[in-house]
């Protein structure tokens, strides 16, 4: 049977962005901790061993496939910052339009730092993201 890898744990997320080495990196996760924390409302918690998440959501597949993610999220990475946002929410393309400096994957969009991107359209796609997996899986619990 599957298990999830990646996981909320109860380790320090103030010690994960301190153990940063890249100084600049570092200061933009405190950046980002703010506006993800004052954006959603959550607090943040670490996902795994490098994801910084804000809220849960329960999803179930039509496959019997389930689980807990985070709503958002974001983890400063050696080669790029990656925030991480709902997939299949066509509203996302339209606000990284005005976004600025970034590369896309399928569930990452990646940056070198916050200063290349347009903060307003951050918490724009920050609250898309979280309206978009609360009315995708409505009967997920909140965990404030």
């Amino acid at each position: 049977m599957y298990e999830q890898k990646t996981k909320e744990t109860d380790n320090s997320v103030f010690e994960f962005i301190e153990n940063v080495d890249n100084l600049k990196k570092r200061e933009d996760a405190y950046t980002l901790l703010r506006i993800f924390t004052e954006t959603t409302g959550y607090p943040a918690k670490m996902w795994g061993p490098s994801i910084i998440g804000f809220g849960t959501y329960h999803y179930k597949y039509e496959s019997g496939h389930e689980g807990d993610a985070p709503l958002v999220g974001f983890s400063p990475r050696k080669a790029k910052i990656s925030l991480y946002f709902a997939t299949g929410d066509l509203a996302r393309e339209a606000l990284l339009k005005d976004f600025g400096k970034y590369t896309v994957a399928k569930a990452c969009v990646y940056i070198n730092k916050v200063a290349d991107i347009n903060v307003d359209v951050l918490e724009a796609l920050i609250n898309q993201s979280v309206k978009f997996l609360k009315e995708t899986y409505p009967n997920s619990e909140p965990d404030l």
